[in-house]
């Protein structure tokens, strides 16, 4: 699937930058705008008509979240956010699909990201089941075009405006000009993760964590902190 193409809207700075962040560190997220206010995000709306997730303060001046998740496309879909959980029978009356109370961590935030993703998925389960998932990929290197089967893939390194691709059974990794943030919209969230400002990994080739770094056959790769939770997330639900 697809990421989720979202908009945050917080009158509070301090809140609106952790979102951000959160948002930001999660793989399957887009942020499309973030904003100050209900009247921002509804002027973003005229350029960005494809929401699909919004993050939302209850409390802003002028137009409440409430009132301004009225206003969405039935198709989209409201996080609520707020200091007050007074408002949160108010949010699941106009259909919210979550509401975060603050202050929330990284845990909070993406589970409830989490259950906005399976929602979206569970819109096409017809879609999923007769469509066979791409297996593979081409890239140019070395003037040809060489196919990339996903399930060959340990990890990618970014360098500026190229990646190596290294695979499975082969000595040298495949160098291609294209841009990491490219590659990495390309691969099946649901298998791939990045780890840090320059590595994405297969997530079914870890063999170990080691403290601050992942083990894949004789390699060594660095966990960066703001891409730890959401590895140690997706660990925590293979774990026994």
């Amino acid at each position: 699937m697809k990421k989720l193409t979202c908009l945050i809207a917080d009158d509070e700075p301090m809140a609106l930058n952790l979102i951000e962040s959160y948002v930001l560190k999660t793989p399957f997220l887009e942020l499309k705008a973030k904003c100050s206010s209900a009247i921002e995000a509804m002027q973003k709306l005229e350029d960005e008509k494809e929401i699909d997730l919004f993050f939302l303060d209850i409390q802003m001046p002028d137009l409440t979240g409430l009132e301004f998740s009225k206003l969405l496309p039935q198709k989209s879909k409201v996080i609520f956010t707020t200091a007050f959980d007074q408002y949160a029978i108010d949010g699941y009356k106009v259909n919210a699909l979550d509401y975060l109370l603050k202050p929330f961590d990284y845990t909070e935030f993406l589970n409830a990201a989490t259950k906005a993703r399976n929602y979206f998925e569970s819109l096409q389960p017809s879609l999923e089941k007769t469509e066979k998932k791409q297996e593979f990929f081409f890239i140019k290197s070395e003037y040809k075009q060489i196919k990339i089967n996903f399930s060959e893939i340990l990890f990618i390194e970014g360098l500026k405006d190229y990646v190596k691709i290294f695979l499975k059974d082969q000595p040298k990794p495949i160098l291609t000009l294209m841009s990491l943030k490219k590659l990495e919209e390309e691969l099946p969230s649901e298998n791939f993760m990045r780890i840090h400002r320059s590595y994405i990994v297969a997530l079914n080739k870890i063999e170990a964590i080691e403290r601050n770094h992942i083990v894949i056959g004789k390699q060594q790769i660095t966990i960066a902190p703001n891409y730890k939770d959401s590895l140690m997330e997706y660990i925590g639900g293979k774990s026994f």
